[in-house]
C-alpha cells in the first residue's frame, strides 16, 4: 500500500501532546482553497500543478492562528515562558529573600515570621524587594529558554521515537526534553543569580544589578559569575524535569478521570484551572527534589571562595535537605502553578492550545497481507 508524503509527515507529529481542536487546519484548508468555491459554469480544465496548502489571505480575511511547530510557534512559547518565569519570580522576591537569608544565617533568621520582622526593622519596606532587577531579568531569560527550547526538544525527541514509541514512552520524552532545555536556560540565568544572592544576603554589597554586577566582576572576575553553575544545574535540572513530566502527566490524568468531558469541549477558564492545579502539585514535588542544591547555590554565591565541601560541613546533610524547605514548598508550589497559568494563557491568547491533555492509545500496527 502506497503512503503519501503528507501522511508520512503528519504521522511524525505526536498529536497526543496537544489538543487537535485548537487549530482547525482542515477548516482553514477548505476556506482558503479556491478550488472548493462554487462556480457558475464547470470547467473541464484539470489542474496541472499541485495545489498549495495555504493561500495568502486578503487584508479583509481574519488572521490565521499560529501553525504548530513553526518558528512563530516556538517564538510564542519563548515569550510566554519569559513572562511566566520573570513575572512570578519577581512577585515572590520577598519570600525568596527571606529563604536565602534563612539558608545563609539561620541564627539571625530563625523562622519565616521572625525573618520578615528582622528584614523590616533593618531595611524597611524597600528591603523586601532587594534584588528584584537581577531576579526579573535572569528568570525572564531562563523562562524563554526553558519553555521555548522544551517545546522544540519535545517535538524533536518525539520525531526520533516515532508515533508509537512517542506515545508509549512519553514521560521519558518529557524528562529528556526538559533536561536538555534547562542546561541551556541555566547558562542564561547563572550570572543574574550570582548577583541576586550577593545583593540579597549582603545588604551593604550593592543596591541592585546596575552596581552589583560590575562590583561582583571586579571582585571575582567574569568567570566568578559562573561559579555556581554546577550546583545551579544540580538544582534546576531535577526541578525542571519534575516540573514538566509531573505536570504533563497530571494534566492528562485530570482530563481523563476528573473532567467529565473532552478537553476540546472545556472552556478556556476551566483549562487554565487545570493548568494551575497540575502546576501547583508539580511545584511541591519540584521543591523537595531540588532543595539540597538550592541550599548549595545560596551558600556558594554568598561566601567568596567557598566550596561544596564547606557547605556540607557547615550545613550538614540534614540541613541541606530541610533548611528553609517549608517556605520553599509554599513559594515554589504557588510559583509553578502561576507559571503554568500565565504560560498557557499566553498560548491561548495567540491561538495555541493549552499544554497537556489526554493521550490516545498508540495505533495498532497494520499487518500486511502475505504474498
Amino acid at each position: 500500500m502506497a503512503i503519501s508524503e503528507s501522511q508520512t509527515r503528519s504521522s511524525l507529529i505526536p498529536t497526543f501532546l496537544y489538543s487537535s481542536s485548537a487549530i482547525p487546519f482542515q477548516k482553514m484548508l477548505r476556506s482558503n482553497d479556491p478550488c472548493v468555491s462554487p462556480s457558475p459554469s464547470p470547467s473541464p480544465i484539470v489542474e496541472s500543478t499541485p495545489r498549495k496548502a495555504f493561500a495568502i489571505p486578503s487584508p479583509s480575511e481574519p488572521r490565521k492562528k499560529l501553525e504548530m511547530y513553526s518558528p512563530a510557534f516556538y517564538a510564542a512559547c519563548a515569550v510566554g515562558g519569559s513572562l511566566s518565569c520573570g513575572l512570578t519570580h519577581t512577585a515572590v522576591t520577598p519570600l525568596d529573600l527571606i529563604k536565602c537569608n534563612m539558608q545563609i544565617d539561620p541564627v539571625k533568621y530563625k523562622s519565616i515570621s521572625s525573618g520578615f520582622g528582622v528584614l523590616l526593622k533593618e531595611q524597611g519596606i524597600r528591603g523586601f524587594f532587594r534584588g528584584w532587577a537581577p531576579t526579573f531579568l535572569g528568570y525572564s531569560a531562563q523562562g524563554a529558554c526553558k519553555y521555548g527550547i522544551y517545546e522544540f526538544f519535545k517535538k524533536y525527541y518525539s520525531d526520533i521515537a516515532g508515533p508509537e514509541y512517542a506515545a508509549k514512552y512519553k514521560t521519558l520524552i518529557y524528562l529528556a526534553g526538559s533536561a536538555s532545555a534547562e542546561v541551556i536556560a541555566d547558562v542564561a540565568l547563572c550570572p543574574f543569580e550570582a548577583v541576586k544572592v550577593r545583593v540579597q544576603t549582603q545588604p551593604g554589597f550593592a543596591r541592585g544589578l546596575s552596581d552589583g554586577l560590575p562590583k561582583f566582576v571586579r571582585s571575582e572576575g567574569a568567570l566568578g559569575l559562573y561559579k555556581g553553575i554546577v550546583p545551579l544545574w544540580g538544582r534546576q535540572i531535577p526541578y525542571t524535569m519534575m516540573k514538566f513530566a509531573t505536570f504533563e502527566n497530571l494534566v492528562e490524568l485530570i482530563y481523563k478521570h476528573v473532567i467529565p468531558k473532552p478537553k476540546n469541549e472545556c472552556s478556556s477558564a476551566l483549562q487554565l484551572g487545570v493548568s494551575f492545579a497540575g502546576g501547583y502539585i508539580a511545584g511541591v514535588s519540584c521543591a523537595i527534589v531540588s532543595h539540597p542544591a538550592d541550599n548549595l547555590v545560596s551558600f556558594l554565591n554568598n561566601a567568596k571562595g567557598a566550596t561544596v565541601g564547606d557547605a556540607v560541613k557547615k550545613l550538614g546533610v540534614w540541613g541541606l535537605f530541610t533548611r528553609g524547605l517549608p517556605l520553599r514548598i509554599v513559594m515554589i508550589g504557588t510559583l509553578t502553578g502561576a507559571q503554568w497559568v500565565i504560560y498557557d494563557a499566553f498560548k491561548v491568547f495567540v491561538g495555541l492550545p493549552t499544554t497537556g491533555g489526554v493521550a490516545p492509545a498508540p495505533a495498532a500496527a497494520i499487518e500486511l497481507p502475505s504474498a
